[in-house]
């Protein structure tokens, strides 16, 4: 089985989709496919289908739900899983226990598992100064993305959770990705990236220093600090503040042209917002 949830849900068993086309069953296999090995309790798969307005009925139809999705996923496994339509030996994958119920299948047949696994190891070789091998880690992580996480399926208090902790994930994987891109002098290739990023994120202080730095590094001193006069008039107008003092400090050194700034490799283990930090 392999399970993707980086973007619209896919899940195959040899070759073909066992993804529910109604919205409930799709949030629970999308929930059980998160935790695989693990057990998911009832009271949790509830909350998720009907927040906590349950009807009477919600043991019985979660119940249904899980028969149903053991019938496609049956049908999927073929005759060695119990026959075409029959749950069979589907039941050994979508597992009932100890008041819940669980996914047996082995976390790297999930896309987040593994993309999990390669921001660990990218923020490892990051943190002992190989970035090479950091930006390699974490451009792989990236490449599983497919687009914003669980994109066509509509969540519930859980699965809204659950998005929100992989997009936020996502951007601090970015994030380090063209901290470890600056340390390597690959300022003017991120160009585009930065100015599309500080758009979407108009607020974000470490994406508009990263954004700021590859400029300067750049020969755009001018443009860099039009950067932050944007993003300073922008603070003051929607929340009332000033840029962090770190940011307030980068500014003054690429007026001052401080020579640090220069140094494209920049200092081990410090992310580009960090530059400046006390």
């Amino acid at each position: 089985m392999k399970i993707k949830v980086l973007g619209p849900l896919s899940a195959e068993v040899n070759g073909g989709s066992i993804v529910p086309t109604a919205r409930k069953p799709r949030q629970i296999l999308t929930l059980l496919a998160l935790y695989p090995g693990r057990v998911v309790p009832v009271p949790t798969l509830m909350e998720e289908l009907w927040g906590t307005n349950l009807p009477q009925s919600a043991l019985t139809t979660l119940q249904t739900y899980i028969l149903q999705l053991r019938r496609q996923l049956g049908t999927a496994m073929g005759p060695g899983g119990g026959g075409p339509g029959s749950a069979g030996g589907a039941k050994e994958v979508l597992v009932t226990r100890h008041g819940g119920y669980l996914l047996q299948v082995p976390p790297e047949a999930v896309d987040v598992h593994e993309y999990e696994s390669l921001v660990t190891r990218g923020h490892s070789d990051f943190e002992q100064g190989d970035d090479e091998s950091a930006a390699a880690m974490l451009r792989a992580a990236l490449t599983l993305w497919q687009g914003p996480a669980l994109v066509d399926v509509r969540v519930g208090p859980i699965l809204e959770i659950e998005v929100m902790r992989l997009e936020e994930s996502r951007l601090v994987t970015v994030e380090r990705r063209i901290d470890v891109d600056l340390r390597l002098g690959r300022h003017t290739e991120l160009l585009a990236e930065l100015t599309e990023l500080i758009a979407r994120h108009p607020q974000h202080e470490g994406l508009h220093s990263q954004a700021m730095v590859a400029l300067y590094r750049s020969g755009r001193q001018a443009t860099a600090l039009d950067v932050y006069r944007r993003l300073r008039g922008r603070l003051i107008e929607d929340l009332g503040v000033e840029p962090s003092p770190q940011l307030q400090r980068l500014h003054q050194a690429m007026l001052t042209v401080d020579p640090a700034l220069d140094v494209q490799a920049g200092p081990k283990r410090g992310s580009t917002f960090d530059l400046y930090a006390v």
